[in-house]
């Protein structure tokens, strides 16, 4: 390997980098991973270091092409599956990898298969991955994340190299971001709270105008619900929304990118749909992480009201906006507060449960707004 790695961007996690590392140096990395760990845990950034690794002719590089893509999303022989149900795997998704992995690498020597939230595979599904997991081609690792272990099915887990992530203080966690963006640790407060306690996210966030610009008009909004009509908040969220589809555009260029070197690559004689859908399913997977950001930062600005209505000056995490929550944080109550913060809740429940993210976003609004009205 060389003198930097893929493995160097593992943040709080010196046993796993090192565990992991070592097994590429020695040619021992096993058929099937399961990273357990909590959220914001690095298990996605292992994953991806851990492609790059395997796929790399240089053993992970983290520089040339191939890792460039790995990193982005985009490269053919590393894919990552997220649930498509209502927060659980569809069957089709299971025997969409099973035909798949049977199927040679169409760049690399090797292909990855990353299963995020691993505890979402029911029964159906699991058992169908279960005799690829014994039996996979030797060309192809399996990568399964998950926060929960005793949630994955006991099957599953005992097919597995199991991994386990502990989680970062965040108190490391944004010295770690100030250090490796460089930015100020009020910067680096908002964007952990805004990237949901991850640091991977919460670097692209610092590094993104576009997503900055999104926490903005986020904490504009929840500042003028007081004044506004029920038209008022509509477009509001609306707004918040287009701003969620904004920082797209780099991944549909890069999707783009993708397809016309596909096709200068085999010509006309393959069928690019297989890619166009994994695209979209990339492009609908971002774009609720973006929704999760809006109500990422509509969290932390509630909580932040609550705990300065209680005199906590020193835990806010949206320092830099205390001025637009003195008004809201001189009147509301505790109790009124925790409501705000459940319609949070209710919309990220929404979201997951497939609901319009346009309705969810609304009905969170008006409740807060509600809130605002009556706050105690």
């Amino acid at each position: 390997m060389t003198s930097r790695s893929v493995f160097d961007d593992l943040i709080g996690q010196p046993k796993v980098a090192s565990y992991l590392s070592s097994a590429v140096r020695s040619c021992a990395v096993t058929h099937a991973y399961l990273f357990v760990g909590p959220q914001g845990s690095g298990k996605k950034t292992a994953a991806r270091a851990l492609s790059c690794a395997i796929v790399c002719d240089d053993g992970g590089c983290g520089t040339c092409p191939a890792c460039q893509r790995i990193r982005k999303g985009f490269h053919p022989d590393v894919r990552t599956y997220r649930p498509e149900g209502a927060a659980t795997y569809m069957v089709d998704q299971v025997r969409d990898l099973i035909h798949d992995i049977n199927l040679a690498p169409i760049e690399a020597s090797r292909k990855v298969y990353i299963v995020d939230a691993a505890e979402s595979l029911g029964a159906q599904s699991a058992n169908a991955l279960l005799k690829t997991l014994e039996e996979p081609p030797a060309d192809a690792v399996i990568i399964l994340l998950a926060t929960d272990f005793d949630a994955v099915i006991p099957t599953i887990v005992s097919r597995c190299q199991i991994v386990r992530f502990t989680s970062i203080p965040p108190a490391t966690a944004i010295a770690m971001l100030v250090q490796r963006v460089g930015v100020h640790e009020t910067e680096a407060r908002a964007a952990l709270a805004a990237a949901g306690g991850i640091v991977p996210r919460a670097i692209d966030f610092l590094r993104s105008s576009q997503r900055r610009a999104m926490r903005d008009e986020v904490l504009g909004v929840l500042k003028d619900l007081t004044v506004m009509d029920g038209y008022d908040v509509e477009q509001a969220a609306r707004g918040l929304l287009a701003s969620v589809k904004a920082p797209l555009d780099e991944l549909k260029a890069a999707q783009a990118a993708e397809l016309r070197e596909r096709a200068e690559f085999l010509g006309g004689k393959v069928s690019t749909k297989p890619i166009e859908e994994r695209h979209k399913r990339e492009l609908t997977a971002r774009e609720r992480e973006g929704v999760t950001e809006v109500l990422n930062v509509a969290e932390s600005w509630l909580r932040d009201c609550l705990t300065l209505s209680v005199g906590a000056v020193e835990l806010v995490e949206n320092a830099d906006a205390v001025d637009t929550m003195e008004e809201i944080a001189a009147v509301i109550t505790p109790r009124a507060a925790l409501k705000a913060l459940d319609a949070v809740a209710e919309a990220r429940r929404r979201v997951g449960a497939n609901v319009s993210p346009q309705l969810a976003v609304e009905a969170m609004l008006f409740d807060i707004q509600e809130v605002y009205r009556c706050p105690r």
